[in-house]
């Protein structure tokens, strides 16, 4: 396995991923729910809550909701696609991948590069049909968005493969696809509720809760900052919309500050699903 050439070693990367596009659209009911579910979410929560929501920015709860729905794009993605680790290991694909000489590295980064790409184009896809349809009016035009849209390209790639390297670690250790999906909606759910995805992030001081004494509240805050996902929805929120002042907002890191920890986040999660592929041996023998 040392002396086999990186080029070897990255074109088993790429046909990993290629073969998770080529499922991918073999299953069309999964192409239709990925987009719509999301879609249906974002209409249905928009249009209901619109009448009882306040932000900072002037936004309406669709506008605000807009950047909490691409984030749940990328999440059920991911859980799709990295729970084909388990359905390979079962059918026996995933052995003869483990043996041979290419490693286990190229297996990491086909998984991920390939469902990272599905979601990343059906984010992009549903900001697209977003815009084209009118469905968010404001500031968020497509003129003001032009100017930062490499970077909401590059963030939302980053966020892609942070999600399914998070997949990847829940994946490789289980046995069912059923204990993977209570895992996964058990912790992805309320990490994707408590980063300022369905509704805002509150202040949060070390000193403690204000005159108001609610303890709660102030706990709440303070897991809701804690988790890396709310400063990517912070930036996402900020390249979706450039006007947006969150000055005024309860949390409002900086662009800098919002970068460092995503891709902190995001090579950490690689980190710990390379960790866990080349030490668990057991896994390798699950049926």
């Amino acid at each position: 396995m040392n002396d086999l050439p990186l080029s070897s070693r990255m074109n088993a990367a790429w046909m990993l991923a290629r073969r998770e596009w080529t499922r991918f659209f073999r299953q069309r009911n999964r192409v239709t729910a990925a987009v719509l579910q999301p879609l249906l979410f974002w209409l249905l929560f928009g249009t209901g809550l619109s009448g009882s929501f306040a932000s900072a920015g002037g936004e309406n709860f669709m506008q605000f909701f807009l950047p909490g729905t691409v984030a749940l794009i990328v999440l059920f993605t991911a859980i799709f696609a990295t729970i084909s680790v388990i359905e390979d290991r079962r059918e026996g694909f995933m052995q003869s991948v483990l043996v041979s000489p290419t490693g286990r590295f190229p297996v990491l980064l086909g998984k991920i590069l390939g469902g990272g790409a599905i979601a990343w184009v059906q984010a992009l896809f549903f900001l697209a049909l977003v815009y084209v349809v009118g469905a968010v009016t404001g500031s968020s035009t497509l003129p003001t968005l032009s100017a930062s849209f490499p970077l909401l390209l590059l963030l939302l790639a980053v966020i892609a493969i942070a999600m399914c390297a998070l997949g990847m670690i829940v994946a490789w250790p289980m046995e069912s696809t059923q204990g993977f999906h209570a895992i996964m909606m058990l912790g992805l759910m309320p990490m994707w509720l408590l980063a300022g995805t369905f509704f805002p992030i509150p202040a949060w001081s070390i000193s403690g809760p204000g005159a108001d004494g609610n303890w709660a509240h102030w706990a709440l805050a303070g897991i809701m900052q804690a988790n890396p996902l709310s400063y990517s929805m912070v930036e996402l929120r900020r390249l979706i919309n450039p006007d947006l002042d969150l000055s005024s907002a309860g949390f409002a890191p900086s662009p800098l500050l919002c970068w460092t920890v995503t891709l902190v986040a995001t090579g950490l999660t690689v980190a710990v699903a390379w960790y866990l592929m080349r030490g668990s041996r057991r896994a390798d023998t699950m049926v």
